[in-house]
């Protein structure tokens, strides 16, 4: 099954470094889990309230433009009968698959539900090591 990323998906995703846009395109064509595209981009004063009310650790999000004003960061999240659902087996579930397409595309990506402390399940970024 392949899974049509929507209009809003797309613009939202259009804010994202190119090779973060390839991962979550290629995980869209082979997945059989619809998801939508949550965040891309932040202000640091989306930031700041995130950090404020503790859904964000750090006022160094790869959410925040780079230099090239591209974001290294996105949340996405399960969809089931058009619905976000925040439920942790869905997120399980679609780990692989995102992990299966960055292979793919050749892209190295890290996933916030990898984290040993903080686990943050929609969360996925390019690493800092390869993409500073």
């Amino acid at each position: 099954m392949t899974i049509t990323l929507s209009p809003r998906s797309l613009e939202r995703l259009s804010g994202a470094h190119p090779d973060l846009q390839k991962v979550i395109k290629r995980a869209a064509a082979i997945s059989d889990l619809d998801f939508t595209v949550l965040e891309v981009l932040r202000t640091l004063e989306r930031q700041r309230q995130l950090v404020a009310k503790g859904a964000s650790k750090t006022m160094k999000s790869r959410h925040l433009p780079s230099a090239d004003g591209k974001s290294r960061a996105c949340d996405i999240a399960p969809m089931i009968d058009g619905q976000v659902s925040w439920d942790w087996p869905l997120y399980n579930r679609l780990a692989p698959i995102i992990k299966q397409a960055a292979v793919e595309v050749g892209v190295s990506i890290e996933w916030g539900g990898d984290w040993r402390t903080f686990k943050d399940g929609p969360h996925w970024q390019l690493p800092w090591s390869k993409y500073p």
